[in-house]
């Protein structure tokens, strides 16, 4: 007797991409602008740490080593923010900042990536654009919106620091000869679009480390940012030494 045999498909679970919380630190006094950027956070990785807080001085005594997220929403003063910002650097290494700002100048735009800044969001991107913008930071990257980065370009265009100087005497007038050889070594890492991550693990550092280093390479060759450090170090710089050679 032939039996009829019915065969239900079972669908296969789909992989699960592991959920890494980061704690995200909100420094802001706005109600309104603090309840909106929780809903705007709600249900993604960035978890937020309890209440605001008022200031980038507080978070020191409340961060831990782990790397963690602040997100300042306060309308700040340019040089406020850069000498908070590098002592925050200094006292917590392992947080990122992020600035929700609209009207920032590119001069203070400079300013503030040199003093640690790891991006620039302006209050009007959509929720998915504003956490990518989020991920790319904890990455280790340095996010700015394209009309600054226009801006950027449009400038370096106008009158570029390094346009007809020979390879030697830019080397000498940019200060070349302080670059320790870990220095040289991280520039070379940046000219190949190495992020910090990879940089720290062939030299077998800390991102923290890469990071100081980093911001030293950025004040001798007067950079505002990697970027532009990396097209110093092409046009001025002939990386002969090995990648083996011995650190300072």
């Amino acid at each position: 007797m032939d039996h009829d045999i019915a065969c239900t498909e079972q669908p296969l679970p789909r992989a699960r991409v592991p959920f890494n919380p980061v704690t995200t630190y909100l420094v802001c006094r706005n109600t309104l602008l603090r309840t909106g950027i929780g809903h705007v956070l709600s249900g993604s990785r960035f978890a937020l740490a309890g209440a605001s807080l008022n200031d980038l001085s507080d978070l020191p005594a409340v961060a831990g080593p782990e790397p963690a997220l602040v997100l300042l929403c306060e309308s700040l003063d340019p040089d406020t923010c850069v000498a908070s910002l590098e002592t925050l650097a200094n006292a917590c290494p392992s947080l990122r900042t992020v600035i929700m700002a609209d009207n920032l100048t590119v001069h203070d735009v400079g300013r503030l990536c040199q003093a640690g800044l790891g991006g620039i969001c302006p209050t009007a991107m959509s929720q998915s654009a504003f956490l990518k913008a989020l991920e790319f930071v904890m990455l280790g990257e340095t996010f700015l919106p394209a009309c600054l980065s226009f801006e950027l370009l449009e400038q370096r265009a106008g009158q570029h620091p390094w346009a007809g100087v020979p390879a030697q005497a830019g080397a000498a007038a940019m200060g070349t000869g302080t670059l320790s050889p870990r220095e040289t070594q991280i520039l070379r890492c940046l000219t190949q679009g190495a992020s910090n991550k990879l940089i720290a693990r062939e030299l077998g550092v800390s991102e923290a480390t890469v990071k100081v280093h980093l911001k030293a390479i950025l004040r001798k060759v007067k950079a505002d940012n990697r970027t532009q450090a990396a097209l110093w170090a092409q046009e001025h710089m002939a990386f002969a030494v090995s990648a083996d050679a011995a650190f300072a």
